[in-house]
């Protein structure tokens, strides 16, 4: 089960004195306004990163409302509203995670693979071009693979990313720089 970023243990909590009233729900996390509003305004970014992790739109839109329920339910931990964002970014990547090893196990399970065909309007050229790179993404290690999806597909900035995955910036920018040198080997290798 995916889990929501930590939050950094150097901030100073405000220990709230008896019941102050509302205005200390909304200092002890984000509020649901702020939450809603974010989830809103930022839908289809988020419906578009589980799409690049997932590739099925119905188990991209339950992964963003999942996404959506759990930051809601631990919103108190969200002690900085400008972190919202980040935090159901955080966890779309978690449960797509999640998702993506279900699929694996129920594949395993199966005696029979699941035919992997492209749609009717996809040209031939296109398609064996989409099917070599999803092919050579596959070949990439776990975060090289989710550095570019966030980094190039998902159009976030190099700092975003790192927040994202909870990694540094010079590890974005290695795994990226080593993901795209073997996307391009992959990619030039004769077939």
């Amino acid at each position: 089960m995916p889990v929501i970023a930590p939050m950094p243990a150097a901030r100073p909590t405000r220990v709230p004195s008896q019941r102050d009233g509302a205005e200390d729900v909304a200092a002890a996390g984000t509020t649901v306004d702020h939450l809603t509003e974010t989830y809103r305004a930022h839908y289809r970014s988020l419906l578009g990163l589980a799409a690049l992790l997932l590739d099925d739109t119905a188990s991209c839109e339950d992964v963003v409302q999942e996404a959506f329920i759990r930051v809601h339910s631990a919103r108190k931990r969200v002690r900085d509203p400008e972190k919202t964002l980040a935090y159901l970014r955080q966890t779309v990547v978690n449960l797509s995670r999640s998702a993506l090893r279900r699929r694996i196990l129920g594949l395993k399970l199966l005696s029979k693979p699941m035919p992997d065909m492209a749609s009717a309007e996809e040209g031939a050229y296109d398609l064996l071009e989409r099917d070599s790179l999803i092919k050579a993404m596959k070949g990439l290690q776990r975060r090289q693979r989710e550095v570019l999806v966030l980094r190039y597909f998902a159009d976030m900035t190099e700092a975003q990313v790192a927040e994202t995955l909870g990694i540094s910036l010079g590890s974005v920018k290695a795994y990226g720089s080593r993901g795209i040198a073997a996307l391009r080997v992959a990619m030039e290798a004769p077939a």
